[in-house]
């Protein structure tokens, strides 16, 4: 019998003084989770999607950069050696590095003049790939793979060195401050293989960061923008398979520090999940870290990990883990 694996990412988070001191998670009104996800037990969440999820497939942490996974996820070349770079978009004023998570009407104005001006790096084959609010992964022939500040603290200002400082500078001169700064930079390193268990697998997701996980372990893949649109993919492959089903939009929420549409999102997932998915047995719902409403930043945190079936993990007891996996499905 299959398995609906359901990442609620970022679910975690600070009691909120908007909600009476409660957390979204707590205020939400969820009754098929509830209802029938009964069995409730705890993991160590990680700072990132792509640390945690790297663990809960394989046992081990990721080997590789955050951009070359998320390229993978994307599609791009990471062929012989080359490098990839994670843009985000982010304003720098004065001497620090102001991430941005809703660009509204520009962002439209900072994909074109990256784009407009990736001549700067046109001696190293660039190619870049552009999805959520502005977002994008770079890879490129290139050499110089700095070490930078990454989201979501706002941070020191770090100059970019070399042709790719040149882009970075080049659309904040027009954008009056505003760019894609990259972070997460690097090439692929060792892919750890999946636990057997897992079997055939197909993950669903608009964020290139699990896909690029489960690409690399030779997962099945669909990258689907909307949130509805997942729901229905996912109740087909699980006629054939396992299915990791992300939910993105919580962490994205989150950040934006907005504990209403957090709980909007965590609801309506609740109400697409009883349409499409209340005859599933074998349903599992975690969280890969906690995502602040009140500071916008991540939380790290233990994590929750529900499941509708019994399986092998304790209530009461943080599991780690490596050994989450090992144990609904061993």
């Amino acid at each position: 019998m299959n398995t609906l694996f359901v990442l609620l990412d970022g679910a975690e988070d600070h009691p909120h003084p908007l909600l009476d001191g409660k957390k979204p998670i707590h205020v939400a009104e969820m009754p098929f989770l509830r209802f029938r996800a009964v069995n409730r037990f705890r993991t160590t969440g990680k700072a990132y999607t792509h640390l945690f999820l790297n663990e809960f497939f394989t046992g081990h942490p990721p080997e590789s950069s955050r951009a070359a996974l998320e390229a993978l996820g994307l599609g791009l070349d990471m062929s012989d050696g080359r490098n990839a770079f994670r843009f985000s978009p982010a304003r720098f004023v004065d001497d620090t590095i102001q991430w941005i998570y809703d660009l509204g009407d520009i962002k439209d104005d900072i994909e074109f003049h990256v784009k407009d001006n990736l001549w700067i790096l046109e001696d190293y084959n660039p190619e870049i790939n552009f999805f959520l609010e502005g977002r994008a992964v770079l890879t490129m022939d290139y050499s110089d793979v700095p070490d930078l500040p990454s989201p979501p603290v706002n941070t020191r200002y770090v100059e970019v060195p070399g042709d790719l400082g040149k882009l970075v500078n080049k659309v904040a001169e027009i954008l009056d401050g505003v760019t894609n700064y990259p972070w997460g930079c690097g090439k692929l390193g060792h892919i750890y293989p999946g636990f057997e268990s897992m079997g055939k697998m197909t993950a669903i997701s608009d964020s290139p960061t699990s896909l690029g996980i489960c690409s690399s372990l030779g997962y099945d893949i669909r990258l689907i923008q909307k949130l509805d649109d997942r729901f229905p993919v996912a109740a087909k492959a699980l006629e054939h398979g396992n299915v990791f089903l992300h939910v993105d939009e919580v962490d994205e929420y989150s950040h934006q520090k907005d504990p209403f549409k957090k709980i909007e999102v965590l609801e309506h997932t609740d109400e697409m999940m009883e349409k499409y998915f209340s005859d599933a047995e074998r349903i599992v719902y975690f969280a890969d870290h906690g995502t602040s409403c009140v500071t916008g930043e991540h939380i790290l945190t233990d994590v929750p990990v529900w499941t509708t079936f019994d399986c092998k993990l304790k209530e009461g007891v943080i599991t780690p883990l490596k050994e989450v996996i090992p144990r609904i499905l061993g």
